[in-house]
């Protein structure tokens, strides 16, 4: 059995509606959204990977490359607002982080 195009976009989508059930179901904790939004970007970028090589085209996965480093900066960013934001309020739920309305 070889693995088709249609194989890896299923898996993409799959993780996808994950990623977007996470999301809706957990509204409390801000890690687990986060873990979510990183988990949306791995499923487009394996997207991206599988019409990179069905189409014979590096553009795809040069671009992955670009999304990666964006989503580990973004990752590295959230994760230390987030450190403050717990020294400061004590917990990570969100409902009680109301500090950014103005």
């Amino acid at each position: 059995m070889t693995l088709t195009l249609g194989h890896f976009l299923s898996l993409g989508a799959m993780l996808f509606a994950l990623s977007v059930v996470g999301i809706f179901l957990n509204r409390k904790n801000l890690i687990v959204l986060l873990m979510a939004i990183e988990l949306m970007l791995l499923a487009v970028n394996t997207n991206f990977v599988a019409f990179s090589h069905y189409l014979g085209d590096l553009n795809g996965q040069i671009f992955v490359f670009f999304i990666l480093t964006v989503a580990a900066a973004e990752s590295a960013i959230g994760l230390a607002i987030l450190v403050l934001l717990f020294r400061h309020k004590s917990t990570i739920n969100v409902d009680e982080l109301n500090t950014l309305k103005g």
